[in-house]
């Protein structure tokens, strides 16, 4: 169906356009809240199910029963009035004007539906579910047309049989319906889909086997949440009716992915809580005029932005406590290599709970960092003790950037022995158009998962260190300073001693030579050299 829709759109003048994405996935949207209330309707209403055509049977219904069987639907399904199913629309299609009655039922049903489905932005104002759809058409005389179409494309298919499937079948469901929409543009707020392999690690480390089903109304939070994949990963890690989800996010395509996320993944009663706005100059979410602080945070922040038009807002009074380790300065040059990324991990340690847990993905390079704001901000999460360890990850596990990343694990509850990994050398490098990424198979990710949770100490891959430990090292978070190196000793008889080291002499004495050579032709050429005007 996606496939089909996309061809509609190639067909008038959209592909690859802007707005396609807009159109697709609100197309998409309504086609599954049709068939979500179709699918509910009959599980509560025997004779609907044997029903030749449901949406008569409906029709057929008094106003006070068409109310009982709505109440009776749970919160997830969206409330809809019989002319806004696609049957009406299909049956009325060579009605004149049919773009703008297309149009007027998506608006209505997005209007019947406010409160359950519009994400608020951070001044107050809701995104409403379903725009104009035919509006994208430039052309206003093949606007019938289109949506004629689009009402023809969805009859032929159903959705009610997939409302039975698990998490995994959704996940795989949205990742290709915004494969073509959600990637990194370079632009200043890019959006960046975090690799499911990532997304999967972050969940299983922090809400392991042996505490699944028994954690119950918890807050989940992510301030920079593009599309949602790490939400999603942790609410079905948790259970989505035992959590509440929060996020912050200052693109308005993402604000709409993560709401149809939200939607596909029956998590609706959390969609009041996703705020599109600028969460490090307007944090939204608050427990009165305090942060709201949370239980789990899990967030794959940008790492380098120009954010010079409001650092100074940030560096005030009233955020010296989130900010604790500092805001950036501005460059004088290549302000787009700010490091905005400190800034989320300082927002994230401030809004958790005490014994909260969170999983950040950051640029390797900040586990390491011996100066400056990166050493601050360990420095705090090991003199505070809430550490519980940092995953290196292979390299070009975003295909997208070549920045080597990590996984920072905080976790305000551990005290003692923090686990180091060293997950560097996994993986299998692949073609992803122009660019190379790396794979990490399953079992290579229940390596990872295994190892991490059960603290295992492992050469050359784990270590388990303690905060005096790493206090003691310079507060590096890197696992591979912590290795024991080990010196293989192995017995030569005085022949082989002298052989060995004669052709280290040998060798030596070839690479002398050359460098001899390469000396002087460098100062034959630097002699030849001429300063010309």
């Amino acid at each position: 169906m996606i496939d089909s829709l996309k061809g509609i759109c190639a067909a008038y003048g959209l592909g690859n356009d802007g707005n396609e994405f807009k159109i697709i996935t609100q197309v998409f949207l309504y086609k599954f809240l049709n068939d979500k209330f179709a699918f509910e309707a009959k599980k509560i209403n025997a004779e609907l199910a044997k029903a030749e055509s449901w949406e008569q049977a409906i029709i057929a219904m008094g106003a006070d029963e068409l109310e009982m069987l709505q109440l009776q639907m749970g919160p997830d399904t969206a409330r809809l009035k019989p002319e806004h199913f696609i049957a009406h629309l299909f049956g009325r299609q060579n009605a004149p004007e049919f773009a703008k009655l297309f149009d007027d039922t998506l608006r209505d049903i997005a209007i019947t539906n406010n409160d359950i489905f519009a994400v608020k932005t951070d001044g107050g104002a809701k995104v409403t579910l379903f725009d104009r759809v035919s509006e994208y058409i430039s052309d206003p005389s093949k606007r019938d047309a289109f949506c004629r179409a689009v009402i023809n494309k969805l009859v032929e298919f159903s959705f009610e049989r997939i409302f039975t499937q698990k998490y995994d079948f959704y996940a795989a469901l949205f990742e290709y319906l915004i494969k073509d929409y959600n990637k990194d543009s370079g632009g200043k707020y890019a959006e960046y889909y975090t690799p499911h392999a990532v997304a999967k690690i972050m969940a299983a480390i922090l809400v392991p086997d042996k505490v699944r089903g028994k954690v119950a109304n918890v807050s989940c939070y992510d301030p920079s949440a593009g599309s949602g994949t790490l939400l999603m990963n942790l609410a079905h890690a948790i259970g989505e009716q035992r959590c509440a989800i929060y996020s912050q996010d200052i693109s308005q395509k993402s604000s709409s992915l993560l709401r149809l996320n939200l939607i596909l993944n029956n998590l609706v009663h959390s969609i009041p809580n996703i705020i599109q706005g600028n969460t490090l100059l307007h944090p939204y979410h608050r427990d009165g005029k305090a942060l709201k602080r949370f239980d789990y945070i899990v967030s794959n922040p940008p790492f380098k932005m120009d954010f010079s038009d409001f650092r100074n807002e940030l560096d005030t009074k009233e955020n010296k406590e989130r900010f604790f380790a500092g805001v950036p300065n501005i460059p004088k040059q290549a302000k787009d290599k700010m490091a905005i990324y400190q800034l989320f991990l300082q927002h994230i340690v401030h809004s958790l709970k005490p014994g909260g847990k969170a999983a950040v993905v950051v640029p390797t390079g900040f586990i390491t960092a011996q100066s400056g704001i990166d050493r601050k901000i360990r420095e705090h999460l090991v003199d505070n003790k809430m550490l519980a360890g940092v995953v290196s990850m292979p390299s070009n596990i975003f295909a997208t950037t070549g920045t080597n990343v990590s996984i920072l694990f905080i976790d305000d509850a551990n005290k003692e022995g923090v686990v180091l990994l060293d997950a560097s050398s996994l993986g299998t490098k692949v073609k992803d158009g122009k660019n190379q990424k790396t794979l990490l198979s399953e079992a290579e990710e229940e390596r990872i998962i295994a190892t991490f949770n059960s603290k295992e100490a492992v050469e050359d891959f784990s270590v388990v260190v303690s905060y005096d430990d790493i206090a003691a090292k310079s507060y590096s978070l890197s696992a591979g300073q912590y290795f024991v190196v080990k010196i293989e000793y192995v017995d030569l008889t005085p022949m082989q001693f002298k052989d060995k080291m004669q052709g280290f002499t040998d060798k030596l004495i070839d690479l002398f030579k050359e460098s001899s050579g390469l000396e002087k032709e460098i100062r034959k050429q630097l002699v030849g050299v001429r300063y010309e005007k």
